[in-house]
């Protein structure tokens, strides 16, 4: 009697219904060839390959042309060749539904945890089906691009080839969300993380990627990601042109803004008088903002500006009779250049100060 995990336990009845189609010379029927697409799907189901299953169907095949008169082997092969079309038709109709499903599942749960909207518990239990083991720490990194990124994006799977060429099987979850890129590994795995910025940015053009502190649990995931995801942010904000950011590098920024009222008070008080230059405050907030950028070294400054030394000497004399601030002295810079970070954090001027 055939094993139930054989590929011959959904060949039952396969031989008579070769043999009945051989003894008229008819096709196999709607009903025969539905039987036998379920039976595929069935086969796929239980986990029996194609191959496999083809090859048990040919074993029988070859079993009934022995009882048959040469001239119905070749009725015989047609009749194989409709049946064997049937059975893989069932068996990929199946798969494609096992990874339909298993893309839901997988979505399902990467919306979970980057979201952290379900029980820590049980999202740990799951974890483990995608190679993660939430009881350590994670870090992610996030990877955005001029294109809007999916699970089937050719540069998705670019990526996630090369990631497991190099690295193997190191518990790293590639994944995308909201169009961007997104790879999660155990904490203590930085080498990871470097060699996915380095190839997403290589392959993103105009790209920039943004790789959060780690974090311990299922929390210190969606901790790890939305401090990605705000370092992407800020170094929109700021002007920032490094294409690869380190949360960790970063942290200064979220502090200055820890209280907003304060800090649209200091950019209010300390660079509010540049409304009263002509053309307005941003060409002189500008210029602070290159100086600052520049280590306050006038002539690469001025070079960036595509100004002259005068010129530009010009302007920060402006500002310092404006604000009462002098951009070259010591104290006085360090207090406007934390009301230029302000500035650029909350959008001023463009939008006004709460």
């Amino acid at each position: 009697m055939a094993r139930r995990d054989t590929p011959e336990v959904f060949l039952a009845g396969y031989a008579e219904v070769l043999r009945g189609a051989c003894a008229t010379g008819r096709r196999l029927t709607r009903d025969e060839l539905d039987v036998l697409r379920s039976r595929g799907e069935r086969a796929a189901e239980a986990g029996i390959g194609l191959r496999a299953l083809v090859r048990a169907q040919l074993g029988q095949a070859r079993a009934v042309r022995a009882e048959l008169a040469p001239g119905a082997a070749e009725h015989l092969l047609a009749s194989v060749e409709q049946a064997v079309d049937a059975f893989a038709e069932g068996h990929e109709r199946a798969q494609r539904l096992a990874v339909r499903q298993e893309e839901a599942a997988r979505r399902e749960f990467v919306d979970d945890l980057l979201y952290g909207r379900s029980d820590l518990g049980r999202l740990a239990e799951r974890a483990v089906r995608f190679g993660l083991m939430l009881s350590h720490a994670h870090a992610v990194a996030v990877a955005s691009g001029g294109d809007s990124y999916d699970d089937g994006h050719p540069l998705t799977r670019r990526i996630e080839s090369s990631l497991v060429a190099r690295f193997g099987d190191r518990r790293i979850l590639l994944t995308t969300k909201d169009g961007r890129l997104i790879c999660i590994v155990p904490g203590d795995q930085s080498d990871v993380l470097a060699y996915f910025a380095k190839q997403a940015y290589a392959a993103a053009e105009g790209g920039r990627v943004a790789v959060g502190r780690p974090h311990p649990g299922a929390g210190g995931v969606v901790h790890s990601y939305e401090e990605a995801l705000n370092a992407l942010d800020l170094a929109d904000r700021m002007g920032l042109d490094d294409p690869v950011l380190y949360a960790a590098d970063l942290l200064v920024f979220p502090v200055l803004t820890r209280d907003r009222q304060a800090m649209a008070e200091l950019v209010r008080s300390v660079l509010g008088p540049l409304k009263g230059a002509r053309g307005g405050p941003r060409p002189l907030l500008d210029t602070l903002a290159v100086y600052f950028d520049t280590g306050c070294v006038a002539a690469e400054a001025a070079r960036r500006l595509s100004l002259s030394v005068r010129a530009l000497t010009y302007r920060l004399e402006r500002i310092r009779q404006l604000t009462g601030a002098d951009p070259g002295d010591p104290v006085h810079r360090y207090t406007l250049q934390t009301a230029v970070i302000g500035a650029r954090l909350l959008d001023w001027p463009d939008h006004d100060l709460l």
